[in-house]
């Protein structure tokens, strides 16, 4: 009797004789058909990248296009030169109109979460690929997301220019929504009057 069976004698019965669990054979891994392993999954692509002419970066998931520089800097098909405009908001979405109108692309400012995935807050510090966005300010950015709230301030006070902009024309200001392009923090209690750089968005071609 080999070493791994077991001999069972039970009365009246003939001798039984159960193979032990380790004799077994171990089962065979199962495979695709015809005896193929599986595919491996397909790699996903960028969520950004550059659009063939150098001009764009598109956003494939969220099917938005970016220009590679801020309003006032221009890209020479290297980099982007030139110095970045400082808008208000009302200046801001007086541009996005325009832009609109003369080049019959649907030009606007950006949501608040749409220009947020522009800044990888996973790095160290966080910053928005410079390979994509060269020369992008590492400062806040209106976007087109407008705020309910409005507040008093006082406008000779330091520490209120962000809240409340230069030029308000009266106590009660109205508010916007900005990002900060240098840690991908919102807020929503920017005064309209705040003059910040601009990065518009329009629908991927």
């Amino acid at each position: 009797m080999p070493a791994s069976a077991t001999t069972l004698r039970l009365p009246g019965h003939a001798a039984l004789v159960l193979c032990a669990a380790l004799a077994l054979p171990a089962a065979a891994a199962p495979r695709g058909d015809a005896g193929a392993a599986a595919p491996a999954q397909a790699a996903q692509p960028p969520a950004l990248s550059v659009s063939p002419d150098g001009t764009l970066v598109i956003d494939q998931r969220a099917r938005l296009a970016w220009p590679r520089c801020v309003e006032g800097m221009r890209w020479t098909g290297s980099h982007c030169t030139g110095v970045a405009r400082l808008l208000t908001y009302g200046e801001a979405q007086a541009l996005a109109r325009q832009r609109w109108k003369d080049s019959g692309v649907a030009w606007r400012l950006p949501r608040v979460n749409e220009l947020r995935r522009l800044v990888n807050r996973s790095a160290q510090p966080p910053s928005v690929d410079q390979r994509l966005f060269p020369s992008s300010p590492r400062e806040w950015h209106w976007t087109g997301t407008a705020s309910v709230n409005t507040t008093t301030v006082n406008p000779y006070a330091y520490g209120n220019v962000m809240r409340g902009g230069t030029g308000e024309s009266g106590m009660t200001v109205q508010q916007s929504w900005a990002v900060d392009m240098a840690s991908g923090q919102a807020r929503g209690d920017v005064g309209r009057g705040t003059r910040l750089p601009v990065r518009l968005v329009r629908p991927a071609p």
